[in-house]
């Protein structure tokens, strides 16, 4: 939305969904409680339910067990999160906005365009700030690196790489065993995982997608390359497969408790994080199954080439077959060339010959796998700032914004399918 929102002295927040992504947010306001508090939950799920409410000491009639209940009880904050599974995100945020709502919305904003675009119009006639979680535009380094372009210091921007190593077991846990492994539960792979990147190059391009192409398959993770002999589930493999198998589930999970590790991915496959408990999850869960042997159909590698205003062009690479790191960009420009690792950034002058090193690392303290560089708690910061002050331009992520960026994303899927380049709508 565009103007002025009526100024909310301290933002009070009713999450809908205790999911990670609720939690990680609803954890960021309990540090920084300036900045705002959680009143109270929705969750489906009773242990994350109880969990959530004991964290932030809610009373019983400020706990739900549907975000339909919630939204059903005399208005109880001033914004949500909506942070329900991906193919849930629509009724929740129309329910929210229709009831005055502010919304944090977690992406993507909707599995199809139309529903995508129904729910960014309603919104906006609701006269309710809506902020996307494209949390990668507020990390430490984004904003360091988009200062940089817009000084200058690499000239006129040419043409972008963009890789996205999402990590063999990262890959396993999320998108061939877990809650994204199929589109009809969740969404196509560039929606559920790299909407984030494609709105991320939107944002650095600083101009318009005009046209795009993509190419992808799945084409590892499926039953004629189970190893012969291998059971379905990783406990009943023969050892000398199984211990061989890099996306072994006893390896990950396992491994992951042996370090230390009692939240995210173990928390994830179950609320008990004894070494007993996790063997149970992998005896009969989604989570113990071969990854050869699981109802996934999402794109296990995909790229997407783009060509946007100006003749600018980008490449954007998302494979599930690296080490699970930060995302690798290089930009090229008439005067310069930059390559980040998302945390450190190297500029190349051609004019000057010198070159720049700035390392924007953070301490990431904001939630599930580092707080994305601290884009966890900028956005949180950013979105309730802007409800403080009543101003919507706090936030970069805006409805339009995101709106730009998923079109990129459904006309890439339509490239993939098709086999042709798709032109980019731009409303």
């Amino acid at each position: 939305m565009s103007g002025e929102l009526t100024p909310v002295e301290h933002p009070r927040f009713l999450v809908l969904g205790a999911g990670s992504r609720g939690t990680t947010y609803a954890e960021h306001l309990a540090r920084h409680p300036e900045q705002g508090e959680v009143v109270a939950v929705a969750e489906p799920d009773p242990y994350r339910r109880a969990a959530f409410a004991q964290r932030h000491d809610l009373p019983a009639d400020q706990v739900f067990a549907s975000w339909q209940d919630a939204l059903a009880a005399p208005r109880l904050a001033d914004a949500v999160t909506v942070t329900t599974q991906d193919s849930d995100h629509v009724g929740p945020a129309l329910a929210a906005a229709a009831r005055g709502y502010h919304i944090l919305l977690e992406k993507p904003i909707a599995p199809t365009e139309a529903e995508t675009r129904h729910l960014v119009e309603s919104v906006q006639a609701a006269g309710v700030l809506l902020a996307v979680c494209h949390v990668l535009r507020y990390t430490p380094h984004t904003l360091a690196l988009r200062a940089l372009l817009d000084s200058g210091a690499v000239g006129e921007v040419m043409s972008i790489e963009h890789l996205e190593p999402v990590g063999w077991w990262h890959a396993a846990h999320s998108f061939v065993r877990g809650n994204w492994r199929n589109e009809a539960e969740s969404s196509p792979m560039l929606l559920a995982k790299s909407c984030h990147d494609l709105d991320w190059l939107l944002a650095v391009a600083g101009r318009p997608c005009e046209r795009i192409a993509s190419f992808g398959s799945l084409s590892h993770f499926t039953r004629a390359h189970q190893p012969d002999g291998a059971a379905d589930r990783c406990l009943d493999c023969p050892t000398h497969i199984e211990s061989a198998c890099p996306y072994s589930a006893r390896r990950i999970y396992l491994g992951a408790l042996e370090q230390g590790a009692t939240d995210w991915p173990v928390s994830v496959i179950t609320p008990d994080v004894s070494r007993d408990g996790v063997l149970r999850a992998l005896a009969d869960g989604p989570y113990g199954r071969c990854v050869y042997a699981c109802d996934n159909d999402v794109v296990d590698h995909q790229v997407v080439s783009m060509e946007f205003q100006g003749g600018l062009t980008a490449s954007f690479t998302m494979t599930a077959f690296s080490t699970m790191r930060g995302r690798n960009t290089r930009i090229f420009g008439t005067h310069g060339e930059i390559s980040t690792d998302s945390r450190v950034i190297t500029l190349d002058d051609f004019r000057t010959g010198e070159r720049r090193v700035i390392d924007t690392a953070v301490d990431a303290d904001d939630g599930a796998a580092g707080g994305h560089g601290g884009g966890d708690g900028g956005l949180v910061t950013a979105f309730t700032a802007a409800l403080r002050a009543g101003d919507p331009s706090l936030v970069p992520s805006t409805a339009e914004e995101s709106l730009r960026s998923h079109l990129m994303v459904f006309a890439a899927e339509r490239a993939r399918r098709t086999g042709q380049i798709q032109a980019v709508p731009q409303r």
